[in-house]
Formats: structure tokens, C-alpha cells, sequence
């Protein structure tokens, strides 16, 4: 046994002194180097189809939130219920959400059974994104975020019809 345990440790600590296989090229990072700050359109849309995808990039993109999510889950409604009891939503007695934003980890989960149409679809993620600006769970703080952002919908879409 005393053998085993002799043997792991000088083959542990030998590794790291060992010589590796390189081909010539290896770089060493400099001290002042720094991680790339990661892009507006860097979040994730998952479970979406292409089209709901790219309803709800454009949407977000026009917003252009202080804050952006991580990802953003369509889920069937079965697993939107079990994401809400995981993470223990509270939803106050006599109303129903067909959104909710998990903000330790900035993911926004949309029941994609459940959602009415397009337009209402920006009008709910501009909420949930107004969650994530005030880091908060208060639904007063989130609408009043929110409000810049819906603004800024209904100033495009003012634009885009004659």
C-alpha cells in the first residue's frame, strides 16, 4: 500500500516537470494581456425555432439593454413549470407568467406554449430585461426599466410601418 501511495505522488508531482510535446510555436501569454469583453449578441437562445430566434434577437437588439442575458430558453410548458419550481418563483396568488428571468444566472426562460403573439412576446422580454438591469426581483423596479425599452420597440416599429 505504501508503495501505491509513493509511486502516485512521484508520478504526480513529476508531471509537471516532465517534458510535454510541442511543435516549436508555443506562446506564453504576456502579463498585461486581458480577456475579450464579450459582445452584446453574445447570449444564447435555446429551444427556439429559427424564425422565434430571430424575432427575439431583433427585439433585444432594438431594446438594447443595460444588461443582456446569458441565454434565453424556450421550453415547453411542462419544463417551464419545473424550471419555476426549481428555482422557486413566486408568483402572486391569481396570476400566471408566461416569462421569468433566473438572475444568478442571467437566463430567461420563456413557456413557449403559453406566449400570445409577436408583439407581446418584446413587451414580456422587455420586462425580464428590466429585471436583469436592476438586478432585482421586484416586478415595479422591472416595468420601470422596462419602459425605456418598450419605448424603443414602439419607436421601431413606428419607423418601419408608413
Amino acid at each position: 500500500m505504501r508503495l501505491r501511495i509513493w509511486t502516485t505522488l512521484f508520478l504526480a508531482t513529476s508531471a509537471q516537470f516532465a517534458w510535454g510535446q510541442t511543435n516549436g510555436s508555443a506562446k506564453l501569454a504576456s502579463a498585461d494581456a486581458t480577456a475579450p469583453e464579450p459582445s452584446a449578441n453574445s447570449y444564447a437562445v435555446l429551444g427556439a425555432t429559427p424564425e422565434q430566434e430571430a424575432l427575439v434577437r431583433a427585439q433585444i437588439r432594438v431594446m438594447q439593454p443595460d444588461v443582456y442575458p446569458l441565454r434565453v430558453l424556450f421550453v415547453p410548458h411542462w419544463k417551464y413549470i419545473e424550471a419555476a419550481r426549481t428555482f422557486h418563483l413566486h408568483v402572486p396568488a391569481g396570476y400566471t407568467s408566461k416569462l421569468f428571468t433566473h438572475l444568478p444566472s442571467r437566463s430567461v426562460f420563456i413557456d413557449r406554449d403559453r406566449y400570445v403573439s409577436n408583439d407581446s412576446l418584446g413587451y414580456w422580454v422587455a420586462h425580464e430585461l428590466g429585471h436583469l438591469a436592476t438586478n432585482s426581483v421586484s416586478e415595479g423596479a422591472a416595468d420601470k426599466a422596462a419602459c425605456n425599452y418598450r419605448k424603443r420597440l414602439k419607436d421601431a416599429r413606428k419607423s418601419r410601418t408608413p
